[in-house]
């Protein structure tokens, strides 16, 4: 919701509200002075929000500088209220995610060229946002049914999802779409979705694989909580608790569930999803190229005691072009990367 501030409006409202109170005193056809204060107010905010500029750079979650200085400045100048401390933080990230939301963007928590022409059309128009109304801030923690805290922003492309940090029960991406990639099954399951910011990426990967003369197939995208859920359950009852969650993720900490991942794999290894895939052609040039696309392979090898996953091969997610080039260049985990 976007409420406009209009100070001509304000005068008027002003005006007729004093015309009222002194209606017995007034002599008819006598001309009142208009509000010089609010007049002078009205030119002070329309001066202020003229004067404010917008990054022409794309920033996102652990960039610093003048330009997130920049960035705040809007932000706070449009409704929010955040310390201006040069850092894209968590609250830098809400801010951008909850404008995203209320103005009907793709929801990704980055400030990007659609995000700019938005807060510039915002700005010259004098708008206020009521902060929050897209994406309201937790009052209160939440974990779920195992204790694991819930994280209050979902629809970050950076967000992290763990054994540590989970996902609402609720949250279903609202962008969900079936990319144009082989699978290894025609039928129309919602494995096959993922989210629009990734799929047009994904698309552009598979398209370079096949270019390399290599069969990489699409296996399992999107999964639902209660999809979780039910394959955890079924993980348990056949290897016990400890087991399975080496290997599977309780519901709310999947990355599945995010819209963000997609395991792949290749008829070499039958279109399984097992170690193997790592050591075939389709596995090496993916962990070669997946960055370049803006995916990262989510469970390294030699990275167990980070991720708390076995190594996963199959297992991309996608993170945007400039975080996984620095993540795959300096052999990071998403962890790592973060915490850094």
């Amino acid at each position: 919701m976007i409420k406009k501030i209009i100070g001509i409006g304000l005068l008027s409202s002003s005006l007729v509200l004093s015309a009222c109170a002194m209606m017995d005193n007034s002599n008819p056809g006598e001309e009142k002075e208009p509000n010089n204060d609010t007049a002078a107010q009205e030119r002070e905010d329309n001066k202020e929000a003229d004067s404010v500029n917008t990054p022409e750079v794309s920033l996102q979650k652990k960039d610093e500088g003048k330009e997130v200085e920049q960035l705040q400045t809007a932000l706070n100048t449009i409704g929010y209220e955040l310390t201006i401390n040069g850092q894209y933080d968590e609250m830098t990230t809400w801010a951008i995610t909850d404008l995203q939301l209320q103005q009907g963007l793709t929801a990704i928590g980055i400030y990007n060229e659609e995000t700019m022409k938005t807060i510039n059309e915002l700005l010259e128009n004098s708008s206020v946002i009521e902060a929050g109304i897209g994406l309201p801030i937790q009052a209160e923690p939440v974990s779920t049914s195992s204790g694991t805290p819930v994280i209050g922003n979902p629809y970050d492309q950076l967000a992290l999802v763990n054994k540590e940090y989970a996902l609402p029960q609720e949250y279903e991406p609202g962008d969900l779409v079936t990319p144009d990639v082989p699978f290894p099954f025609e039928e129309d399951l919602p494995k096959k979705q993922i989210r629009e910011v990734a799929a047009t990426k994904l698309e552009e990967l598979f398209q370079a694989a096949e270019e390399a003369g290599l069969d990489l197939y699409a296996q399992s995208g999107y999964r639902s909580y209660d999809r979780q859920e039910e394959l955890f359950a079924n993980y348990v009852s056949n290897h016990g608790e400890e087991e399975a969650n080496l290997f599977s993720a309780r519901p709310g900490e999947s990355e599945h569930q995010s819209g963000l991942t997609m395991d792949v794999t290749s008829p070499d290894v039958e279109f399984q999803l097992n170690t193997d895939f790592g050591e075939t052609d389709e596995g090496k040039w993916l962990a070669e190229n997946a960055a370049e696309f803006g995916f990262i392979i989510r469970y390294p090898e030699g990275k167990e005691e980070i991720t708390k996953y076995q190594y996963e091969p199959w297992h991309i997610r996608y993170v945007g072009e400039k975080a996984a080039k620095e993540i795959t260049e300096n052999n990071l985990t998403l962890e790592e990367y973060l915490t850094n």
